[in-house]
Parts: structure tokens; C-alpha cells; sequence
């Protein structure tokens, strides 16, 4: 007996420390995949249902969307050719490059459906790819946000400092590039004031420019690019910069230039007299001038309902497609007779 129990321990004792030293892992459940799942089972009345209550929510915001977006009154002028004059027609960059030429140009507008304040002015331009990786790249965050790192240029090639080595703030293609057409708007006999404050982000001015950075050598080159800006202003002020610096994805774009603050009425005749100096003929550009309102969703974009009405439909088309297969030829769920072995059996 004292044998046997000696053998029973030893034999007990042995296993111990071997399985103390495997390398296999604890037992759980997560490891054992022993955990509750919800394996779901998509019956056809399941199908039929998603399909059919996805289409119940997404047509509603889909029709909600597209009358948002058409209470939007937007109102587009493209004036980069006719503000050329008829005898340089055919040599464009010759007129934008020559001082010489006025660029003083005249538009009506004519107000097509009464527009609520605050009427936002939007400048657009097609064909001008600010998502360039070289343009991107030319600016120095650091010396538009901090006063002590204005002399910091690093990065900003080919435009960081003037021909005598003296550094350049705000450095870079992209705020040498600033745009520049200016636009002063009058109905009847009196001017519309533009609101030109609180036209960029917030952030931006809080975060990314600061108040005690001023332009310093800026656009002072023998090749200016753009726009100019106030020296007694710090950077954080400057908000046509701020806007321009906060590149476009695409190709055409949108930036905000200011807010006309007073309603406007239908068959109000808007005069505008702009300055055609920024210069979107050499790389076969467009320039459009913008006037828009607003809804809860935004601007004019029929994108979004369209895309919700198209899901929407489309789900309703499929839960009737299903209901009607089920109907007609219903099926057994779980009938081993469809499986593939089967059905070649048969055959057979």
C-alpha cells in the first residue's frame, strides 16, 4: 500500500512540473474561442427587413437633404476672359503680367431669388492644384506661430529669403501665392459692405498664426506672386492669408473672401468692380466669383440626398426583389436537398 501510494505521489509529482514548464497557453475561454457568440442566421424575413428599414431611413434624409440644398440660392460669375480686353484676347498673360494695363473690371449680378443675410462671397478657382506636394511642403509652421523662430526658414524653398539672404515671413510658395483679386460690391447707389472678420477657422487663428508675429520682406522680390499684406498687423489678423494657407484637396476650390450682411431681394441688380490681378492664365485656370447662402446642412451640395435617395431606393428595390422570390419559389431553410453532393447524386 505504502508502495503503491509512493508510486501514485511520484507519478503525481512528476506530471507537476511538466506541465508548470509547457509553453502551451493558460486555459480561458477567449483563448479556447469558448466565448457567447451571436451567430445570426439571415433568414429571408431578416433580409427583407434590414433592406426594407435602411430604405425608410435613408430616403426621408435623402429628400430632407435635397430641399436643404435647393433653398441655397447660389449665384456663380466667371469673369477671368471677359475681364480680359478684346485686343489681348489672344495673349492673356501678357495683360496679367503687364502693370502697365489696368485691371480694373465691371460686373452685374442679378439676383435671381431673395437671399438672406449673412450672404457669403466665395472666390473659386478651377485647375489650380494647391495639393501639390512641393507647394504643401513650402511653408514653416513654426515661424507663422512664434515670434522668436521668425528667422526659421527651413523648409520654405524656393521662397525663404530675398535676394540679399534676409529671411522672409510668412516664407513659402503657398503664401507667396496669395490671392489677390480684390471685389467691392453696390446696389443701386449704395455699397455693399463686406465683412471680411471671422472668416477663418478659429483654430487657426488661435493656434497656427500668431499675434505677435508680423510680415516682414514679404512679396519685396523683383517676381511678386500674389497678394501683399498690412505690416502693422500681425499674422493672426491677416485672415485672407489664414484662409489661403489652409490648402484645397481638389483641383477646384472655394475659399470664403467675406460676408455681406444685409438681405437681398430678387431682381436686385448687384454692380461689382473688381481687380483682375491674380494671375490663373498661365496654367489655363478659371476664376469665378461666388455669392451664396446657407441651410442647416451647409451650401448647395445635391451630392449628399442624391447618394441617400440612390441607397435608399435601392434597398426597397432589393427587399422587393427578395419578398417576391420568396413568395413565388420559397424555400426551405436548412433543406440538405440544395446542397451541391446532393443535387450532383441526383443527377446521376
Amino acid at each position: 500500500m505504502n508502495n503503491v501510494a509512493a508510486g501514485s505521489s511520484s507519478g503525481t509529482g512528476d506530471a507537476s512540473p511538466a506541465r508548470r514548464n509547457s509553453k502551451r497557453p493558460k486555459y480561458s475561454k477567449f483563448t479556447q474561442q469558448e466565448l457567447p457568440a451571436c451567430k445570426p442566421i439571415l433568414t429571408p424575413q431578416w433580409v427583407i427587413s434590414v433592406f426594407t428599414l435602411v430604405g425608410i431611413i435613408f430616403i426621408p434624409i435623402g429628400v430632407a437633404s435635397l430641399l436643404a440644398s435647393n433653398d441655397v440660392v447660389e449665384i456663380v460669375d466667371r469673369y477671368d476672359s471677359a475681364c480680359v480686353p478684346g485686343n489681348m484676347s489672344n495673349d492673356k498673360v501678357a495683360y496679367i503680367q503687364n502693370d502697365a494695363i489696368s485691371k480694373n473690371c465691371q460686373r452685374t449680378i442679378k439676383v435671381t431669388k431673395d437671399m438672406d443675410q449673412p450672404i457669403y462671397v466665395y472666390y473659386q478657382l478651377d485647375n489650380f492644384y494647391q495639393n501639390h506636394r512641393r507647394y504643401v511642403k513650402s511653408r514653416n509652421d513654426a515661424q507663422l506661430r512664434d515670434k522668436s523662430k521668425a528667422n526659421e526658414t527651413s523648409g520654405c524653398d524656393p521662397e525663404k529669403t530675398t535676394s540679399n539672404g534676409v529671411p522672409i515671413v510668412p516664407c513659402g510658395l503657398i503664401a507667396w501665392s496669395l490671392f489677390n483679386d480684390t471685389y467691392n460690391f453696390t446696389r443701386g447707389n449704395q455699397p455693399l459692405t463686406v465683412n471680411k472678420t471671422g472668416i477663418s477657422w478659429k483654430s487657426d487663428r488661435d493656434h497656427k498664426f500668431g499675434d505677435d508675429v508680423f510680415p516682414k520682406n514679404f512679396q519685396n522680390g523683383t517676381l511678386k506672386g500674389g497678394g501683399t499684406l498690412d505690416a502693422e498687423k500681425p499674422l493672426s489678423q491677416q485672415e485672407d492669408l489664414i484662409v489661403w494657407m489652409r490648402t484645397a484637396a481638389l483641383p477646384t476650390f472655394r475659399k470664403l473672401y467675406g460676408k455681406i450682411e444685409v438681405d437681398l431681394k430678387e431682381n436686385d441688380t448687384i454692380t461689382v468692380t473688381l481687380e483682375n490681378n491674380y494671375n490663373t492664365y498661365s496654367f489655363s485656370g478659371k476664376k469665378k466669383l461666388v455669392l451664396s447662402t446657407t441651410s442647416w446642412l451647409g451650401g448647395k451640395n445635391d451630392f449628399l440626398g442624391i447618394a441617400y435617395l440612390t441607397v435608399g431606393g435601392l434597398c426597397f428595390f432589393l427587399a422587393t426583389a427578395f419578398t417576391v422570390v420568396y413568395l413565388v419559389k420559397p424555400r426551405k431553410l436548412g433543406d440538405p436537398s440544395y446542397l451541391s453532393w446532393n443535387r450532383n447524386i441526383a443527377g446521376h
